[in-house]
């Protein structure tokens, strides 16, 4: 039962494991390696993984090397993965990534180095080579791994067993960069031909098999976000944010709401007072713009504040203690990111621990 005064956010495990299928369905013979960093974006990368891990995943991609042991502790021993750490193999990290048996993504020459020197000691290190193609994040030069290729006893005793990139204008499938992109990864690829190879994430996979490789990293996607930052019908909502109506408020034409002076209604108003606010992760920016789910319709969410959200509810039938939808199924999560002047992803790891959580679905 939820809280009666409090939002609770519903991570549906069956709508994830819904939107695996989708995407493995258009990831054609690539391996599905999903991405769980920031706790499996804001909704627990433990169950996350759990169950993507029941539905054939036996891959993750995290960013930390926190998140790393977090995760390996979570998947416990029956449930081998290999996890790969995007930000690769921080200095003097070494024992605690052979501990917990994790694969890092070298991202730089000093990380080569510290990797070639941890694996002089260990016999042996299995790790992964991160490729700037021109995102201009993270990865080593095109002519930095040209290099490496060059002269193998480089990477000695270094086993790399995946190259991969990220490309930066995957959501737009028009924009030259990808063709550009991938491109270079292609020549990239041909320099370690024994490596398996990987550029897409969840845009990526949807701009055609010669982005694929041999394996893609879904991340947003997976979590219900449109690959092309949009409602995409074949995907499901997999977080639910709703919360009850404490109060309902009548405001007359000309008066203004929440702080300041600079929300005002310019006809009579009345208002759902909704136990929610910008600490259980809805962004302030979205107000004024953003809808909520009430009373079968998306009503206009008037203001944002700590811990309440005033919600146009028209003359739709409601009392206290009613739940209204602020992201969900109705109130879609591309939505509220483009209300907020952001992405989804950014809505997804906002949510805070204050908004109680049910996991619906088998882990």
């Amino acid at each position: 039962m939820p809280s009666p005064s409090s939002a609770t956010l519903t991570i549906d495990l069956d709508a994830l494991a819904h939107n695996f299928g989708v995407l493995r369905g258009h990831a054609g013979a690539a391996e599905m390696a999903p991405v769980v960093k920031s706790d499996g974006y804001g909704l627990g990368a433990g169950p996350v993984a759990c169950r993507l891990w029941a539905e054939g995943a036996r891959s993750f991609f995290v960013a930390r090397l926190s998140e790393g042991e977090a995760l390996r502790q979570s998947l416990g021993p029956g449930r081998a993965a290999t996890i790969y750490v995007l930000d690769g193999l921080p200095t003097g990290a070494g024992a605690r990534l052979a501990t917990a048996k994790l694969t890092p993504i070298l991202t730089s020459l000093p990380q080569v180095a510290e990797a070639q020197a941890l694996a002089a000691q260990a016999g042996g290190l299995h790790v992964g080579l991160h490729v700037d193609t021109g995102m201009n994040r993270q990865g080593i030069t095109p002519d930095e791994a040209r290099a490496l290729a060059q002269a193998p006893d480089r990477l000695a005793p270094l086993d790399v067993g995946l190259v991969m990139s990220h490309l930066g204008s995957a959501t737009d499938p028009e924009d030259p960069r990808n063709a550009a992109q991938l491109a270079k990864f292609e020549t990239i690829r041909a320099l370690f031909p024994v490596a398996r190879a990987s550029l897409a994430a969840s845009a990526g996979i949807f701009l055609g098999a010669d982005y694929r490789f041999d394996m893609v990293r879904p991340g947003v996607s997976l979590y219900g976000g449109g690959p092309e930052e949009r409602p995409d019908p074949r995907l499901k909502a997999v977080a639910t944010l709703d919360a009850p109506i404490l109060d309902i408020r009548n405001i007359a034409a000309g008066e203004m709401i929440g702080y300041g002076s600079k929300t005002v209604v310019e006809i009579p108003t009345r208002a759902a007072i909704v136990a929610a606010g910008y600490t259980d992760g809805v962004i302030r920016m979205a107000k004024g713009r953003a809808a909520a789910w009430f009373a079968g319709a998306l009503r206009p969410v008037l203001i944002v504040n700590m811990d309440l959200i005033a919600v146009d509810i028209g003359n739709a039938p409601a009392r206290p203690g009613e739940r209204v939808e602020l992201m969900g199924p109705h109130a879609q999560i591309d939505e509220l990111a483009a209300a907020a002047g952001t992405v989804a992803h950014e809505c997804l790891v906002r949510m805070s621990a204050r908004a109680e959580r049910v996991y619906l679905g088998a882990i």
